[in-house]
């Protein structure tokens, strides 16, 4: 059961309704106007509450849930145990997605306050309905969008532009950066530091000014402790949608397209292009001055030192296409039974 001291649900919604939100058809025999008030694990799940099978590897847990109702492909509706109610879906993770949004929205309107301990700049501007809480910094000429979340110690560097329904997480840093609309910043993240450039000589390291910006698309997530360096001259660009785990580092001039996901631990070298659709795994390294094809997909762990073409999928250090990668390890896999 969700902990309500956390998490208050929204609803009941009939099974119906839930059936509309989720683009899900209504199993035979279902009963629409069923109530739910909840969401929960196929483990737990009780009489009142959805859950959702979408890998089979859970099969046994779907055929022994006391769920009142779950989301699955219509292959499995045979396995349902009796009187669990079914939601059909060809995606059944994308449909539960949904129904836990309409139980728990992503985002509310925060109720707006300026906490007396946040430190505002006269010449910032913040829109309608914004919260600010203590401790929180905001630079001159900065612009912040309605009804963004402004945690406390948060700093917005000068000249920041926020888009509508921000949030950042408690601790981050926001400098150089224009940022779109429904952004998520999580705690302790660092956005718009200078880039890693010096010019390199036996004499000494001679700073390179970073004199560029962080550009973020609309509807982006940045996970916590992420750090996105800005640009050297170039600006550093995260395009509309994509989705950065914690603990990701991003250098300057680094270009992700539309809808990235880049995995925790993922390391980005300065001036590499991402195109739309990126999918790296987690502790990922990519060189400096690569160009990744959309849609390609990078295994957890790669060294990519080549550029990738699109729809490509690789794995290994160096970073191989899939097959070779598979081949590699299945040699070095028979080599060292052998030498046992």
């Amino acid at each position: 059961m969700t902990d309500t001291r956390f998490f208050t649900a929204r609803g009941p919604f009939t099974l119906g309704r839930l059936a509309e939100i989720s683009q899900a058809e209504l199993a035979p025999g279902a009963d629409a106007d069923a109530e739910f008030t909840g969401v929960a694990p196929l483990e737990t799940a009780g009489a009142h509450e959805v859950s959702f099978l979408e890998n089979r590897k859970y099969a046994a847990a779907f055929e022994a849930s006391k769920a009142g109702a779950a989301v699955v492909h219509p292959d499995m509706a045979p396995r349902a145990p009796a009187g669990m109610a079914l939601l059909l879906s060809a995606d059944p993770y994308r449909a539960y997605a949904r129904i836990a949004q309409a139980f728990y929205p992503v985002s509310l309107a925060p109720e707006p306050w300026i906490a007396p301990g946040a430190v505002i700049d006269p010449s910032a501007r913040l829109g309608e309905g914004c919260r600010v809480e203590p401790g929180a910094v905001i630079g001159a000429g900065a612009e912040i969008g309605a009804r963004c979340r402004i945690g406390p110690n948060v700093v917005i560097g000068h000249g920041v532009v926020l888009g509508e329904d921000c949030t950042i997480g408690a601790n981050a840093t926001v400098q150089y950066a224009l940022v779109g609309a429904r952004v998520t910043i999580y705690p302790g993240a660092r956005i718009g530091q200078d880039g890693f450039g010096f010019a390199m000589g036996a004499q000494g390291h001679l700073k390179v000014p970073q004199l560029g910006r962080v550009l973020i698309g609309s509807d982006v997530e940045i996970g916590a402790n992420t750090t996105i360096d800005r640009g050297a001259g170039p600006d550093t660009v995260i395009g509309d949608g994509c989705m950065i785990d914690n603990l990701v580092q991003i250098g300057h001039n680094v270009q992700l397209g539309r809808g990235c996901v880049i995995v925790a631990q993922v390391g980005i070298s300065g001036s590499s292009k991402l195109g739309d659709f990126v999918a790296a795994g987690g502790q990922v390294g990519i060189a400096g001055h690569l160009k990744i094809g959309a849609g390609a997909r990078i295994a957890a762990q790669a060294g990519v030192a080549r550029d990738i073409g699109p729809g490509e999928t690789v794995g290994g250090s160096p970073a191989v296409p899939r097959v070779e990668w598979l081949r590699q390890s299945a040699i070095l896999s028979k080599m060292a039974r052998h030498k046992s």
